[in-house]
């Protein structure tokens, strides 16, 4: 007893398939009927029966011309055996509603710049192919993003940063980089060349916080330079960075996405970086270890299709 009770269940117990075919057999009197129910052919099922009967040491089925009947110890198994498949039929429905909840709403946190002049897109796609999944967005700073994901307090992250956070995963969704903008009036603006690493590191420039993506990756960016200055002004919002900037404040730092129209109108110049990398990937990010399920893997596939 102690050697069988050492080997794994899996391997005592018939599979749930062979259950199935047994019940089936016991309902229609023929194994070849059985067969054609579950669309296995008549070989498969009678190898199958033989399995089990092998696993179980008993015969199971009489065969005969005239069709299968249970043997006695068959119809004690298809007793045990109806209990097991209820049992697995309950287990698929509370499935059925574990995944059902999952996809009825969809929890996303994403950077400011992400979460503005990306996601709008993605959410309306992604509501084309789940018009049922109701969507909640938080918008935050990269630091932010990532400690949600983390809290699992969302289902997807989008985070703009050099580097990945410890502890999760992540995959590039697109490219962006990072652009030194100044009013018209700004001295910058008439330059015929750009301006040094060591040059933009000694300005008082208008930034977004600590945290957010865009700062650490204009950090990273000229720490060989000595590092950034005493920012003029450190403000949450990309709208306010522009604002301030856009009224000759000082020279701002921003995702290109973010300054479209306002170097489209000339209400901003853009000032060329010579000698620094303000490239950056845009990142999706989930808990290490897991991947994303259900609206969640819709959405980070809907980023792929459109990057």
């Amino acid at each position: 007893m102690g050697n069988e009770e050492s080997v794994p269940l899996a391997h005592r117990v018939p599979d749930l398939g062979a259950l199935e075919l047994l019940l089936t057999v016991a309902r229609v009197g023929s194994l070849s009927g059985a067969a054609r129910r579950l669309g296995i052919t008549q070989p498969a099922a009678s190898s199958r029966i033989r399995a089990m009967e092998t696993r179980l040491g008993v015969a199971l089925v009489d065969r005969s011309p005239r069709g299968s009947t249970l043997t006695a110890e068959g119809a004690l198994v298809t007793d045990w055996a109806r209990r097991v498949v209820e049992a697995a039929e309950a287990f698929d429905a509370g499935a059925q509603a574990l995944r059902g909840r999952r996809d009825s709403r969809l929890r996303v946190a994403a950077s400011m710049t992400i979460a503005e002049y990306l996601l709008p897109g993605w959410l309306i796609a992604l509501r084309g192919e789940r018009p049922g999944t109701a969507v909640s967005l938080h918008a935050g700073n990269s630091a932010d993003v990532a400690q949600r994901v983390l809290a699992h307090e969302a289902d997807l992250g989008f985070v703009e940063g050099p580097a990945v956070p410890d502890g999760l995963d992540s995959a590039v969704i697109a490219q962006d980089r990072l652009v030194v903008a100044v009013a018209p009036t700004h001295p910058w603006a008439r330059r015929s060349r750009g301006v040094e690493p060591a040059e933009l590191a000694a300005a008082a420039l208008i930034l977004r916080e600590r945290g957010s993506g865009t700062r650490q990756v204009l950090d990273a960016a000229l720490a060989p330079s000595g590092g950034l200055a005493q920012p003029l002004l450190e403000l949450a919002s990309t709208t306010a960075v522009k604002g301030a900037a856009v009224s000759g404040a000082g020279p701002c730092v921003l995702s290109e996405l973010a300054l479209v129209d306002e170097l489209a109108s000339r209400r901003l110049v853009e000032v060329p970086v010579t000698g620094a990398d303000l490239a950056r990937a845009l990142r999706a990010v989930w808990p290490t270890g897991t991947r994303p399920a259900g609206p969640a893997r819709d959405l980070l596939s809907l980023t792929r299709r459109r990057a």
